[in-house]
């Protein structure tokens, strides 16, 4: 199934960091807005298919979620390839890897009860498959009241960072990010605690054998935060990147440029930008800014040929539904 919208039909073209062309290959495309609330979204390409992973759920923080999965040949058609769901819990935010031996692997927050009031239990799970069609049961990994947001596989260990909260005496949220690594996507062993305040949603990456983390921050200060560490990943020095940054995700071009994508909020509107992260300035320089508005962002990245494809979610036509663009980069 695939939805194109006449709303998206203007192509954005703008000077990224650096000087870089960028611009919309086609117009963006609706490909999934079969659920009541469609949203946090990843994409991964695999066995010569794209495969596209999110949330369907009552709303953004409401209801049992399940897991959807889409595959498509072509980036054109979709069609749903499985349903991960477990009774009475809400399964959210799902990130897709592809495993050291080939499979594929999809970590997610869970909590119970799905309706959060009160919360009672919230922890990760992760699953694995061989097809994206089969899925094995989704299994709890990491200690309880910690959110494994995205792992990254790198010479045989998945890397990943989850964010734990308490109230303090005020009953304001504390947060606290931890790396965590594992041989084999189930048993992780924390790594580094981070030291840096209020740390949320974290994606690294790896450039050589150097980590990067690209940190969102909630509360006060909320700036996002670009992590920089040498094996064996314990020690981290930050760079504050000035500007608030959800849903963080980021990928490296063949030229050895790093692109971020995320929800930037610009005098009260949020949107879906992609930037360009010059991880050596420590800057952030918005690019591209998608279709998108209201309950949007979390996007998931993956070059193919010279394109970087871009799944992401957005409430902007009315209801949250999942979109599809297709970007190039030049000098």
């Amino acid at each position: 199934m695939s939805l194109s919208s006449p709303a998206l039909l203007l192509s954005t073209l703008l000077l990224g960091g650096g000087g870089d062309k960028v611009e919309l290959v086609e117009p963006v495309t609706r490909i999934w807005n079969e659920g009541r609330h469609n949203a946090f979204t990843d994409l991964i390409r695999f066995q010569d298919s794209w495969i596209c992973v999110f949330r369907e759920g009552a709303g953004h923080a409401s209801g049992a979620g399940t897991i959807r999965v889409l595959a498509s040949s072509d980036g054109k058609d979709w069609n749903s390839s499985a349903l991960l769901a477990q009774t009475n819990v809400d399964l959210r935010d799902p990130h897709i890897s592809r495993t050291d031996d080939g499979r594929l692997m999809i970590v997610a927050g869970a909590a119970v009860p799905p309706t959060r009031d009160p919360l009672t239990d919230h922890y990760s799970v992760v699953s694995f498959s061989k097809d994206a069609k089969e899925w094995s049961e989704p299994r709890r990994v990491v200690p309880e009241w910690h959110w494994l947001w995205r792992v990254t596989w790198h010479k045989g260990s998945a890397f990943g960072v989850a964010y734990s909260w308490t109230a303090d005496k005020n009953k304001k949220k504390q947060y606290r990010g931890t790396l965590f690594s594992s041989k084999d996507g189930l048993d992780f062993k924390p790594v580094a605690a981070f030291d840096l305040p209020q740390t949320t949603e974290a994606t690294v990456r790896f450039d050589g054998d150097t980590m990067l983390c690209l940190q969102r921050r909630d509360g006060s200060p909320n700036s996002a935060h670009l992590g920089i560490s040498e094996a064996p990943y314990k020690k981290w020095k930050w760079i504050d990147l000035g500007k608030y940054f959800g849903g963080p995700n980021f990928i490296q071009a063949k030229d050895g440029t790093w692109w971020a994508c995320g929800r930037i909020i610009e005098k009260g509107k949020a949107q879906t930008v992609l930037c360009r992260l010059d991880v050596k300035k420590g800057t952030l320089t918005p690019a591209l800014t998608l279709p998108s508005g209201g309950d949007n962002s979390y996007a998931g990245l993956a070059w193919h040929g010279d394109q970087l494809w871009i799944s992401y979610y957005s409430s902007h036509e009315g209801k949250s539904s999942i979109y599809l663009a297709k970007v190039r980069i030049s000098k």
